[in-house]
């Protein structure tokens, strides 16, 4: 029985990506049950961006580092294009580019498709974010609803990211209807916000259109941030766009828990809730499971995870942890367990019946706690991977590596022996030759 511990970011991509591979290959080897959710199927569409740009009059202010809004946005945005992963298909969109005259009318309709998504020509779509200057209004809502539309339908998750200065000064639509407009489509599209001025209503406002489609809100405060950001949730788009999660939700005890077989499944979960899946584990086999919660929102500095396995009787099995005390992108953690096989002692299995298909719980928890004047709702976003597999062979048990160190030990003990007699006999040999001369 093992534990996998994992720190966010990279490592928890990693572990995500490997189990969801082996979740697919085994989803077509397993029987449909017409009363039991089944993990995503893999899709060969490509990973999809759209990024939206601000380029209202007001990203001509140069606060960051010296620099205008929209010379640093120029130059992250060229960084990340230049950095694009070949199989991604990613398109830009504007707001307040082009209309230049007084009619806010007109200008509250001002956005546009700056290069469509797509393959890239990266020389192509650097030219034509360099020519952009600062112009008009921030129509955000219709700029979202127009990114829904480059973006198009289809079984994976899409991404939007959003880049601005300030909040929406066109509503109606309010971006935030908007928001949960989209999400409400069931299409599989998530946007993440990024935003260049600090004050309080832009970060709601952010907050709120992250929150309402399980995106992720940044503060962004240098030109470095801002390129390390995007490219980030690029990447993700890569990382994610394979296998669309399955929405499922969890309940607060075992029984009547959603049954989970092998795939990926999204949930949300509340500040310092606990929520309960199960999954059932036959003998021999080995569960494999991770977890990743995203704090969406602005979060206290200390948080941790827990996902922990247990038997119908609440007995634990297995637990996997991660803690830290700085923000982060996303907490993860992952647990394996090695179900007894059919020879084994039944009262090891986790419904101690040693049946032929036992069910152990996941119980998911998390200790994030809101910033003051965070909303809490909706629940923050999680992932849970889950892979059943053949279990790995069992190690030696400790009377034979016992014994074999034994032996081992006897084998160089004699040696020694042996190589002490004959240094000796040859140092003895070459003395009395010497005499001799």
């Amino acid at each position: 029985m093992t534990t996998i511990r994992r720190r966010p970011a990279a490592r928890a991509a990693g572990l995500l990506a490997a189990l969801a591979i082996s979740a697919g290959a085994l989803l077509s080897g397993l029987p449909a049950h017409a009363d039991e959710p089944s993990g995503a199927a893999a899709s060969t569409e490509a990973p999809k961006v759209d990024l939206v740009l601000d380029v209202s009059g007001s990203m001509r202010a140069a606060d960051i580092q010296g620099r205008s809004r929209i010379s640093v946005a120029q130059q992250s945005i060229g960084e990340v294009i230049d950095a694009l992963p070949a199989e991604t298909e990613f398109g830009i969109r504007t707001l307040g580019a082009t209309y230049q005259g007084d009619d806010k009318a007109e200008g509250c309709k001002d956005t546009k498709q700056l290069y469509p998504v797509g393959r890239t020509d990266k020389v192509q779509a650097k030219t034509a974010v360099a020519t952009l200057r600062p112009t008009g209004w921030t129509p955000i809502g219709l700029a979202l609803r127009g990114a829904a539309q480059d973006l198009g339908d289809g079984p994976t998750t899409r991404r939007v990211v959003l880049i601005t200065d300030g909040e929406d000064s066109c509503a109606p639509p309010d971006p935030c209807d908007v928001a949960r407009e989209l999400a409400s489509q069931g299409i599989n599209l998530v946007v993440d916000t990024l935003g260049l001025a600090h004050d309080d209503k832009t970060r709601k406002q952010l907050l709120c259109i992250a929150n309402a489609t399980g995106g992720t809100y940044t503060d962004v405060r240098t030109k470095e941030q801002l390129t390390e950001k995007v490219k980030q949730l690029v990447d993700r788009a890569g990382e994610t766009y394979r296998v669309a999660p399955t929405k499922v939700a969890g309940t607060d005890a075992c029984p009547g828990a959603p049954l989970l077989r092998p795939g990926v499944y999204s949930d949300r979960e509340k500040f310092a809730e606990h929520r309960v899946y199960r999954v059932p584990v036959r003998p021999g086999e080995e569960l494999r499971a991770s977890v990743s919660v995203t704090p969406d929102r602005a979060v206290a500095r200390d948080y941790g995870v827990l996902l922990l396995a247990t038997d119908t009787a609440g007995q634990e099995l297995v637990r996997g942890t991660d803690a830290g005390s700085g923000r982060t992108d996303v907490a993860s953690t992952g647990v394996r367990w090695s179900a007894p096989g059919t020879g084994d002692d039944a009262s090891a299995s986790p419904s101690g019946t040693g049946g032929a298909d036992d069910v152990v719980c996941l119980i998911v928890s998390n200790s994030f706690a809101a910033e003051a004047g965070v909303q809490a709702a909706p629940g923050l976003p999680v992932e849970l991977t889950v892979d059943v597999t053949r279990a790995s062979p069992a190690p030696d048990g400790p009377a034979m590596g016992l014994g074999r160190g034994w032996i081992l030990l006897l084998v160089l003990t004699l040696a020694g022996l042996v190589a002490g007699l004959l240094f000796g006999w040859i140092a003895r040999w070459r003395i009395a030759v010497w005499r001799e001369n």
